[in-house]
């Protein structure tokens, strides 16, 4: 109580999942008169005990107790404790519980750390990935009088954890397969095998600490979260900071319940790297604007980003369909074998269609040039090169140069000798070529008396060397196409054989088996096909692998060390964002299994995924949203795959991570029951797409210091992009579903109104717009999105962005009343109910193996009350302070 005659509030109690309620609990009630509440002044008034089963056989429900000193003599007053139940809604006058004190409003009616409050049915829809809820129940009046029961829950995710994990196993079996394969290219040149063992040995370095850091991470129990006193920790730096979800629930008389779904998360950053030098968009921009300086240093061609891409792909696609074509080839003889003409049509078709997709994605400039500077980089290309060089100095005596340009037909087939770093001038031109494979240049370049030729061609120019057969590579692929025309032609023949003796009399047939050698035994003439087939699909396989093989090589040894440094980094913040999108796709994924809308719209365009991130554009937060920026674009190489789960077990039902770098695919399994309910596309393994979109307005001080004196195009340009990126989806999705099948508000703004808003204002020279993230957040939730929250540490803005637009939802969806708006969001922004004064311990101290869950979203706020002006104040005395202190 606190300075009131005859309080009358609302509080809660809480029941730890070790000790469970039943009618035989007892609770006692101590009652205090909180004199001074800042200086945790107050003094005991009584107590008094029940059980809960008095409670439930109370006439009305309600208990009137007489509290009692510490004695148990003297009567300090009594105290009414009523039962109201969940889903329930009492249509008690307004002034029935109002009071004095403005405070004592905050109508809270429950609070629980533990599974006892919440229902079977809403714990289904969440999902199998979380765990350690936290629940809050309140009762908030509506503009009619009546009331409203509304819930929230916030919960840890295990994928926190466990996609970092299988993450980081995906990337050492990359980086360990990259290192065979490098192997694996056979005989090079010195100054090549020089740049493949430094490679290696890079990649090498990588895998071990990576191995570490998963060692690390397997030792880890207790809570699935990292705290934010833990986000610059080197062992957890691939785990997101503060990943929750939060669900409020909101039960309105004579209407169906609704629920809204956040996750909050901490912006995914590189914290252990830091921001020294930036955020990965600044430092990836810097990079690739030097990269080509680094590709003349190391003697290497220039390739771009997506040629290296290509590459990557082309590997990827290689090793899918090498053993796939190989297995329906298989099946195609097992069918022959059978005399099965169905089965061989069958598996005709499949083979016919993989092979000639093998054979596209080989069809490729990429492929056909790297195969030619591979063989420049051999031993023997170069010793041609030198006996070729020694004739023509013999016969020009020196001006090898002019004979060279003279002579198009050797001299542009010639390889340039550059320096290398740590080179002599003075070495011989022999020396320099066994030396150096430089296949960068079209033209000879030769030191006349020590002073190097300048070269005709840009370094990412392809020379064409006329030892090199360049139609042999066609040729090879070639031998694919007509391997498949023969097999097609045999089976054709064999099926027209099969259909003309079926058209003959049983006469006939006998007579046909009676002069016929060995008849229609399929297997034995396909075979010898079949074989050939194989064999050429292996020597192209053999061939493009060494050659997209060293293209990579060629990348990586231009980019030592930065640039795999920057992989790490692009490794570390990518691991963060798809743990958060997993968790959102998951819980977003089961709250909407019966609404056939929304799985229409999951196989036919796919889900958005809005983050919303609160960094300022000041300071090491520029860094991080740089890194944001990245990570959350590099979710465009992820799709998602439900599977139907093996068994309904817990761990059956946990969601598989496979793939590579560049694609990323996350396997979704559902018990049997509701996969079963989902539509044919998706069982049938359809990919489901999210297209993930990125706003950011800045609203702390470090803002307004930013943008009275500092740049924030940053900002401006991801807003402005992601809008793109919105619009286009959108447009997209009017095109392939209906819009009746998106959800329904009580707010009838049209979307495309919405989106122009939305668009004029990421247009706006306008302080701290944060009309763009509720014009953005209301959009995503139109548009069954995936809706997150994002700052520095997802504590402090973040919950006081959940929070406001709980209450926000609250008044637009549910018609709260004006007056309870405020003490909503108080409410709502109470850590600590009316029985915990003094309880002020950070919801995130201690280590992970330590911490326990806390209601952070609950957190009370003060610094952003806080003005600038105030802040410089509060940092002068400080300074002053600490000059003291050490003096």
């Amino acid at each position: 109580m606190l300075a009131n005659r005859d309080p009358l509030f609302l509080t809660g109690v809480t029941f730890p999942p070790e000790y469970p309620a039943s009618p035989e609990t007892l609770v006692k009630l101590t009652v205090y008169d909180a004199k001074d509440k800042s200086q945790d002044s107050s003094s005991f008034l009584g107590s008094a005990t029940f059980s809960l089963g008095d409670l439930l056989r109370a006439k009305d429900e309600q208990l009137t107790l007489n509290l009692r000193s510490s004695d148990g003599v003297c009567a300090a007053g009594t105290v009414v404790v009523s039962r109201l139940k969940m889903g329930e809604m009492e249509e008690v006058d307004v002034d029935h519980i109002t009071t004095d004190i403005p405070a004592q409003k905050c109508p809270l009616v429950c609070e629980s750390a533990s599974h006892a409050c919440i229902n079977r049915d809403d714990s289904l829809l969440t999902g199998p990935v979380f765990k350690n809820p936290v629940c809050k129940v309140y009762r908030f009046q509506t503009v009619d009088g009546k009331w409203m029961l509304v819930r929230e829950q916030m919960e840890e995710c295990t994928l926190s954890f466990s996609i970092p994990r299988q993450l980081l196993s995906l990337y050492i079996q990359e980086d360990m397969k990259r290192i065979q394969e490098l192997r694996e290219l056979g005989e090079l040149s010195p100054h090549w095998d020089n740049l493949r063992k430094e490679v290696m040995t890079r990649y090498g370095g990588i895998i071990s600490s990576y191995q570490d850091t998963l060692a690390e991470l397997d030792k880890i129990t207790g809570p699935s979260f990292k705290p934010s006193c833990c986000k610059a920790q080197k062992s957890l730096e691939f785990i997101p900071v503060n990943l929750h979800t939060q669900r409020m629930r909101v039960t309105c008389p004579r209407k169906a319940d609704a629920f809204y779904d956040i996750v909050t998360v901490g912006a995914p950053a590189a914290h252990f790297q830091g921001f020294k030098c930036g955020g990965l968009q600044r430092l990836l921009s810097r990079y690739e604007a030097e990269k080509k300086s680094f590709s003349t240093a190391y003697q290497c061609i220039y390739y771009s980003p997506e040629h290296t891409a290509k590459a990557q792909e082309v590997l990827s696609t290689m090793s899918h369909l090498h053993p796939l074509i190989a297995s329906l080839a298989d099946q195609l003889l097992q069918a022959a074998q059978e005399h099965s003409s169905p089965g061989l049509k069958d598996a005709l078709k499949n083979l016919s269609d993989k092979t000639e997709q093998f054979a596209h994605t080989l069809k490729d400039e990429l492929v056909k040039s790297a195969l030619l500077a591979l063989h420049a980089a051999r031993p023997g290309y170069v010793s041609k090169n030198q006996k070729q060089g020694q004739v023509q100095a013999g016969q020009q005596q020196g001006h090898v140069h002019q004979s060279v340009s003279s002579n198009p037909g050797s001299g542009q087939n010639q390889s340039p000798v550059q320096s290398l770093p740590g080179h002599s001038p003075a070495t011989s031109v022999a020396e320099s070529t066994v030396m150096c494979n430089n296949v960068e240049g079209s033209q000879t370049t030769t030191r006349g008396e020590g002073a190097p030729v300048p070269q005709k061609c840009q370094q990412d120019s392809i020379p064409h060397h006329k030892e090199y057969d360049e139609e042999e590579w066609d040729r090879v692929w070639a031998s694919v196409a007509k391997s498949l025309n023969c097999v097609i032609a045999m089976v054709d023949k064999l099926q027209e054989e099969d259909n003309s003796k079926q058209e003959l009399n049983p006469e006939q047939q006998l007579a046909d088996v009676i002069t016929s050698h060995n008849p229609g035994d399929w297997r034995e003439q396909l075979c010898p096909l079949v074989t050939r087939l194989k064999e050429c699909v292996t020597e192209v396989v053999e061939r493009a692998k060494r050659a997209m093989t060293f293209v990579l090589l060629q990348e990586a040894a231009c980019s030592i060390p930065q640039g795999l440094l920057l992989q790490q980094r692009r490794d570390v913040v990518f691991s963060q964002a798809l743990a958060a999108l997993s968790c959102g796709f998951i819980m977003r994924l089961y709250a909407g299994m019966e609404d056939k809308g929304f799985l229409r719209q999951l196989h036919l365009v796919g889900l958005v995924a809005q983050f919303e991130s609160l960094l300022s554009t000041y300071s090491e937060e520029i860094g991080m949203l740089e890194d944001m920026e990245i990570g959350i674009s590099d979710l465009n190489r992820v799709v998602f795959r439900i599977t139907e789960a093996k068994t309904d077990d817990l761990s059956d039902l946990q969601p598989l991570v496979c793939g590579r770098r560049d694609h990323v695919t996350v396997e979704v399994p559902l018990p049997r029951l509701v996969f079963q309910s989902l539509p044919e596309e998706i069982k049938e393994g359809k990919p489901v797409r999210v297209f993930p979109v990125l706003f950011n307005v800045g609203i702390n001080e470090q803002q307004t210091i930013a943008e009275r004196f500092g740049d924030i195009s940053l900002q401006e340009r991801i807003n402005q992009k992601n809008f793109e990126i919105l619009e286009a989806y959108y447009k997209s999705l009017s095109e392939k579903v209906p819009l009746e099948c998106l959800p329904c508000f009580q707010t009838q703004t049209d979307l495309k109104e919405l989106l122009e808003t939305l668009g004029q204002n990421v247009v706006t020279k306008k302080k701290k717009n944060v009309e763009i993230l509720w014009l953005a957040g209301t959009i995503c939730r139109r548009l069954n999105g995936i809706r997150f929250t994002s700052c520095k540490s997802a504590k402090d803005r973040t919950s006081m962005s959940v929070t406001l637009e709980q209450c926000a939802l609250l008044r637009d969806e549910h018609q709260l009343s004006k007056d309870y708006f405020i003490r909503a969001l108080d409410c709502m922004r109470s850590r600590l109910t009316q029985g915990d004064v003094g309880q002020l311990d950070d919801p995130e101290a201690g280590t992970v193996a330590e911490n326990k869950p806390a209601s952070r979203h609950f957190y009370p706020i003060a610094l952003l009350l806080v003005s600038s002006h105030l802040l410089v104040v509060w940092l002068i005395l400080s300074l002053v302070f600490l000059l003291a202190k050490y003096q």
